[in-house]
C-alpha cells in the first residue's frame, strides 16, 4: 500500500467540493486524465472507494465523506506547522532558558518577562535561578540560553552586553552609629567595624567590589555568605555591616539602613564607573544562537534602552 500525498488530498477535496472532475480539474489547473489518476492512486492508498462517479454525476460515499472532514483537518494542520514553523525560524515562537542571579530579579527580571511577553508572546521563556558560575556553565553545557550574570567571565566563550550600572552601598544595622551619618561613608568608617563578607568563589562578584572598597581599611570581616539578602538578614540582626546594590533596598528588609559610599578613596578596576560600579550583564554563547534567542536578545537591549 502506497502512502496518502497532499497533491493526493488536494486533488480530492477539489472533486468533493465540486462534485464535477472537469471543475475540480479547472480550479486546480490541470487536467482531467492526471486528477482521475490522482484519486484512483488515493483510493488504493486508502483501501476505500471515496467517490461514486459515472457519466452523469459524482458523489462521496459514506468512506468518501468521513475522509473529506479528515481530509480538510490534515491540512489545517500542515498550514498551522507550516506557520509555526516560519515564525520558529524568524524568532517569533520557541524556547528560551534563560538564568538569573537572586539580585538581578529584584530590578531587571520583572520588566524583562513583561517587555519579552509583550513582544513575544508565542515565546515560552523557561527560568533558572543560578550564581554566575553556574550560569557560564550552563550555557557551556546547552542547558541556558542567556544568562543574567556579574563579571568576571570566560570572554572567549561568552559575548556580552551590560544591561544595568548602579551604586554599591552600604547596608548597616537602624540603630548603627553609621546609620545616622549626614555624609557618603568612606572606607575610613569600616575601620575596625564586624562586616558581612561575599564567600570568595560563590560570590566572587560582590566579594571583590567589597575588598575594592574596603582595600584601605581594616575592617573585621567575621562571616561570609553566599547571597545579598542572608548579608542583610544579619546586618538587621545587627552581627555586622554590608555593602550591597542599590536596588537591594527595594527587597524592603526591616531593620536596615541603606548609606551612600564615597568611592573616591576606594580601589575601582579601570573600566569602572565609580559611582555606580555594580554591573549586571546579559551573557550568551559566542558559538551562535537561535532566531528565538537572537529576538530575545533583542528585547533586553531595547529594555536596556
Amino acid at each position: 500500500m502506497s502512502s496518502v500525498t497532499l497533491d493526493q488530498v488536494h486533488c480530492f477535496i477539489a472533486v468533493a467540493e465540486e462534485l464535477h472532475f472537469g471543475r475540480a480539474a479547472e480550479r486546480l489547473s490541470m487536467t482531467q486524465p492526471p486528477l482521475s489518476r490522482q484519486i484512483q492512486k488515493l483510493e488504493r492508498s486508502v483501501g476505500a472507494s471515496l467517490l461514486e462517479r459515472d457519466n452523469r454525476r459524482v458523489a462521496l460515499t459514506g468512506a468518501g465523506a468521513a475522509f473529506l472532514g479528515e481530509a480538510y483537518r490534515l491540512l489545517n494542520l500542515v498550514e498551522s506547522a507550516g506557520d509555526l514553523a516560519r515564525r520558529v525560524d524568524a524568532g517569533s515562537s520557541g524556547v528560551a532558558r534563560l538564568g538569573f542571579t537572586a539580585v538581578s530579579a529584584i530590578s531587571v527580571l520583572g520588566p524583562l518577562l513583561r517587555r519579552l511577553n509583550a513582544k513575544l508572546p508565542d515565546v515560552e521563556v523557561q527560568l533558572s535561578e543560578r550564581v554566575t558560575p553556574a550560569q557560564v556553565d550552563g550555557i557551556r553545557r546547552d542547558e541556558l540560553d542567556v544568562g543574567l550574570a556579574r563579571p568576571p567571565f570566560d570572554t572567549a566563550m561568552l559575548a556580552s552586553k551590560v544591561i544595568l550600572r548602579e551604586p554599591l552601598m552600604a547596608v548597616v544595622p537602624a540603630g548603627h552609629p553609621l546609620a545616622s551619618a549626614d555624609s557618603p561613608l568612606t572606607p575610613g568608617d569600616f575601620e575596625d567595624q564586624a562586616v558581612i563578607g561575599y564567600h570568595p568563589e560563590q560570590s566572587r562578584y560582590f566579594h571583590e567590589l567589597t575588598v575594592r572598597f574596603l582595600a584601605n581599611a581594616h575592617p573585621r570581616v567575621e562571616q561570609r555568605v553566599h547571597q545579598v539578602l542572608t548579608a542583610m538578614l544579619l546586618v538587621a540582626a545587627e552581627r555586622g555591616v554590608a555593602v550591597a546594590p542599590a536596588s537591594a533596598s527595594s527587597l524592603g528588609v526591616p531593620g536596615v539602613v541603606f548609606k551612600d559610599l564615597d568611592h573616591s578613596g576606594g580601589d575601582t578596576h579601570v573600566d569602572a564607573d565609580p559611582e555606580r560600579p555594580v554591573e549586571l550583564h546579559a551573557i550568551w554563547s559566542r558559538e551562535g544562537v537561535s532566531p528565538v534567542v537572537s529576538r530575545v536578545l533583542e528585547v533586553i537591549t531595547d529594555v536596556v534602552a
